[in-house]
């Protein structure tokens, strides 16, 4: 039983936690953990209140407001992007918004996340605890340019292009690029993709992972007949 938030596990969660340290991360709360036992993940480390470890060190490393009742620590997952829908993430410094995303892409069968430059870290607490659990379900993947992105590439940009139509044909794959609400995507990424798209809507913008869902959901949907 840890009994002291001095103990060097709890230090190690505290700089994972914190980012300090990369190539694990941590998982908080009931359900996140049975996610990951869902999805096969092993956890490096799980950690019980009461169980095998004391409440309040628990609580001193918890990155909940409430304290957490069970923390796993998980080894980082790399892949490679994949179809046949990957959605590439340039730019969105939102971890909320990055961990949303993802979890659109798991309700809409994408094949991969893509974290393109200047994205916030998929694997920080913020992202992992806005995914659902999705983190642990979707693919996801570093990439520093849009060549190594699967398919026709689509750049999404307010009021630019054609309206984006899905759904995809058969053996279609494409990727979409998506930027931070405010800026955008760089005008080099739009100029390097195949197409540029945007979503009809009646105000300025959507953010990231409101406008990645919805184009998600536009691919995916099936027309009932």
């Amino acid at each position: 039983m840890i009994t002291s938030h001095h103990n060097p596990l709890l230090k190690d969660i505290r700089r994972l936690q914190a980012r300090r340290r990369r190539g694990r991360f941590v998982a908080e709360g009931e359900d996140l953990i049975a996610a990951a036992e869902e999805a096969g993940w092993e956890p490096v480390h799980l950690l019980r209140a009461g169980e095998n470890v004391d409440p309040d060190a628990l609580a001193k490393v918890s990155a909940l407001g409430s304290g957490s009742r069970v923390l796993g620590v998980y080894e980082e997952r790399w892949a490679q992007p994949t179809g046949p829908v990957c959605v590439g993430l340039w730019g969105v410094r939102d971890p909320g918004n990055v961990g949303t995303v993802l979890r659109g892409a798991l309700a809409f069968g994408a094949g991969s996340v893509a974290i393109g430059p200047n994205t916030a870290d998929p694997y920080g607490p913020k992202a992992v605890r806005a995914s659902m659990g999705a983190i642990f379900a979707v693919p996801v993947a570093r990439v520093e340019s849009i060549d190594a992105l699967p398919g026709r590439k689509v750049a999404l940009a307010a009021r630019r292009g054609s309206v984006l139509r899905g759904p995809l044909g058969p053996g279609e794959e494409v990727t979409l690029l998506v930027g931070a609400e405010r800026e955008g995507l760089p005008e080099d990424v739009i100029a390097a993709c195949d197409e540029v798209a945007h979503i009809p809507i009646a105000n300025e913008s959507l953010n990231a992972a409101m406008a990645a869902t919805l184009a998600l959901y536009e691919l995916h949907r099936v027309s009932e007949l």
